[in-house]
């Protein structure tokens, strides 16, 4: 089947459809599926995180039309299968929730589809905005069963003992800021929840958040908008959060590095490293902060990898990662608690050798494939496609992965060597377990 524009426009059509509504649209025919995803931007808070995480998935419990799920699974059953879920994001300190639509492309289908772009963000539109109520208030039942399972899920975050881990650290490095918050809130807010304030929660989340719609298809833009300005004529609006943003902190809160340990029932240790980005994230050189984080920790032939696991096996694994939303790099790695002071000496010394500039002409090349392969890769994946332009309209950008990848290909060595050197620790934190705890799950 052909069309009449190349598999994928470069650059997607972007505009405000309503107010603080912003349509992202890529015209492609590269996917047989077709995707809308609608996402409010929201402060990231202690307080209201986990409202903000729940209400989603107790939209999608129903809707006045569909008040049930097995309703409404018989409605996306005869849109050929439509799907509509819950997504929950932190974006720096901006919390994104709303929903993901998936559907067969109508360019594919025999008829040519006829309205079901149409009637998915009908659906969608629905969804959102006419939830089944009693008494003008969500449910009772759905609220308090959605709570539960969102319970389950922060509390299964301590399975997982890396990201836990990770997520330890941010909460002890970044205490006084919004960052330390997890996407889904916490257990303790989570639990409070009741459906009356729930309900106060979600009729100020559409009143106050800016909406950022992605949608990727055969569809031109004026069809998709037209689709979306119905489906959500009645959006209720008020004083819009415009300032939402993220607060990046340059250095590191005390004069020294802080420590900090904790034991859990592990057979592996587990020790993160949070680093502020400094100085350089005043004007950040995004492609030269992502070749930086390549070379230390953030690719297969990376300083950590190369040296801290395989070179003084130290370690059974090494890598790091960077927030360029919030200007901080993290180090994780999973040691035997022997080994703890010799990896983090190790650690700052692959640091200090980046900020040196000792990169090898063969280091600075895998490092910058890696990272370009990725950004090709993402016009391949429809979620990275997504994910990619949610996260810069949010940093205000317009980068395609294909421009930004010709940018990473641009950086010197000297380029992350400056990266590094505005780099500074500012929290270790260690996991540990005790001999008896032997026989339990790492």
């Amino acid at each position: 089947m052909t069309h009449g524009w190349e598999v994928t426009r470069l650059h997607p059509t972007r505009d405000e459809i309503l107010p603080g509504v912003f349509l992202t649209c890529l015209q492609t025919d590269k996917f047989k599926t077709g995707v809308v995803s609608l996402n409010l931007l929201t402060p990231l808070t202690r307080e209201n995180a986990a409202k903000n995480a729940l209400i989603p998935s107790v939209l999608r419990r129903g809707t006045v039309r569909c008040p049930d799920m097995d309703a409404l699974a018989a409605r996306l059953d005869s849109l050929y299968g439509a799907r509509i879920e819950p997504i929950v994001r932190k974006l720096g300190e901006i919390q994104a929730v709303g929903f993901w639509a998936d559907f067969v492309d109508g360019a594919y289908l025999p008829d040519g589809g006829g309205s079901l772009l149409e009637d998915v963000i009908a659906l969608l539109g629905e969804m959102l905005l006419s939830p089944v109520t009693r008494g003008g208030l969500l449910r009772r039942d759905y609220v308090d069963s959605e709570r539960e399972k969102l319970l389950e899920d922060i509390r299964a975050l301590a399975n997982d003992k890396a990201a836990y881990s990770r997520q330890r650290l941010i909460e002890l490095m970044c205490a006084a800021e919004d960052y330390a918050v997890d996407a889904l809130g916490t257990e303790d807010t989570a639990e409070s929840i009741r459906y009356v304030s729930l309900t106060k929660r979600y009729r100020a989340l559409l009143a106050q958040s800016p909406i950022e719609i992605f949608y990727c298809g055969t569809a031109d833009f004026d069809r998709v908008r037209d689709a979306l300005c119905d489906a959500l004529c009645t959006l209720p609006r008020g004083e819009l959060d415009d300032g939402i943003g993220t607060d990046i902190r340059m250095n590191r809160l005390e004069d020294d590095i802080r420590y900090h340990t904790e034991s859990m029932d592990v057979t592996q240790g587990r020790l993160v490293l949070g680093y502020r980005l400094g100085a350089c994230m005043e004007e950040p050189d995004l492609a030269a902060i992502r070749v930086m984080n390549a070379l230390f920790g953030g690719c297969p032939t990376s300083k950590l990898f190369m040296n801290v696991r395989e070179r003084l096996s130290l370690c059974y694994y090494a890598g790091s990662s960077v927030d360029v939303l919030k200007g901080v790099m993290l180090v994780s790695c999973g040691i035997e608690p022997q080994n703890l002071d010799p990896a983090l000496a190790e650690i700052t010394h692959q640091l200090d050798a980046l900020r040196a500039g000792a990169v090898t002409p063969e280091e600075l090349e895998s490092a910058k494939r890696t990272l370009m392969s990725e950004y090709t890769a993402a016009s391949d994946s429809i979620g990275q496609l997504e994910s990619f332009w949610l996260s810069q309209n949010v940093q205000g950008l317009s980068y395609t992965p294909a421009e930004f990848a010709a940018l990473i290909e641009d950086v010197t060595a000297d380029d992350a060597a400056a990266v590094a050197r505005s780099v500074e620790c500012d929290m270790v934190y260690f996991m540990y377990g005790e001999e008896d705890d032997a026989d339990d799950e790492a």
